[in-house]
């Protein structure tokens, strides 16, 4: 694992530490490979590990009382996931599931404990991490009560834009496959809104889709509806 020092410096919850204490995390860690469709670990099981992404695509996912998936967000290189299971008997408050295929890195909870004691400076790193994460879910439980179908599809778009535009010919390009259903588990919604909504909005003009992309042809037009 000799590349691993390097790659956790880009690590948000690694940056800024001095290269021992580098070294001493990446004795901790071990390294997963998974193929896409499998599950990481499902809601309500005895956390374990936190992970970190090294490349390919996972998304966290809820299950409502009705049975439907609620995407809460997708996992990108470079991103920590399942911190909340480091501190006391928790279990894991949502699923994990590959859908890129990925290469992870783990470090299991007891051993990243252990160092917390040890390095207090990984300790503050890491709760700087879980702040940003509550403010992000915050705002999307905001979201889910006070906006209506269509502001919520307009903010996830845009956000989308934030994450993975690409300038295209007619504007700019969502550079990630989506299907309808995906995207309306993203914002709390059932299939058939999340159609009705997207075909209305290419008859505003205001975005294109063909074959899982999506690309925003008027992001003023679009922002102007937030």
């Amino acid at each position: 694992m000799s590349d691993y020092r390097e790659y956790l410096r880009h690590i948000p919850i690694f940056a800024g530490l001095e290269p021992e204490e580098l070294l001493e995390i990446e004795k901790l860690v071990l390294e997963r490979r998974y193929g896409k469709g499998r599950i990481i670990f499902l809601e309500g099981e005895p956390g374990e590990a936190v992970f970190f992404l090294k490349s390919g695509r996972v998304k966290i996912a809820k299950t409502t009382p009705d049975g439907r998936e609620h995407i809460l967000h997708y996992i990108h290189p470079g991103d920590v996931f399942a911190e909340v299971v480091l501190f006391g008997d928790q279990t894991y408050p949502a699923s994990a599931e590959i859908v890129e295929d990925a290469q992870l890195g783990l470090i299991r909870n007891q051993d990243m404990e252990a160092l917390l004691i040890k390095s207090p400076s990984i300790a503050v790193a890491l709760l700087k991490v879980m702040s940003r994460r509550l403010r992000e879910a915050q705002a999307k439980i905001n979201s889910l009560a006070h906006d209506d179908s269509y502001r919520r599809m307009t903010g996830m778009l845009l956000d989308l834009v934030r994450q993975y535009g690409v300038p295209a010919e007619k504007g700019t390009c969502i550079d990630i496959n989506l299907t309808n259903q995906e995207l309306a588990n993203l914002i709390g919604t059932t299939r058939e809104t999340a159609n009705r909504i997207l075909n209305d909005f290419r008859r505003s003009g205001v975005l294109i889709a063909d074959r899982q992309r999506i690309t925003i042809t008027d992001e003023q037009k679009l922002r102007s509806w937030l």
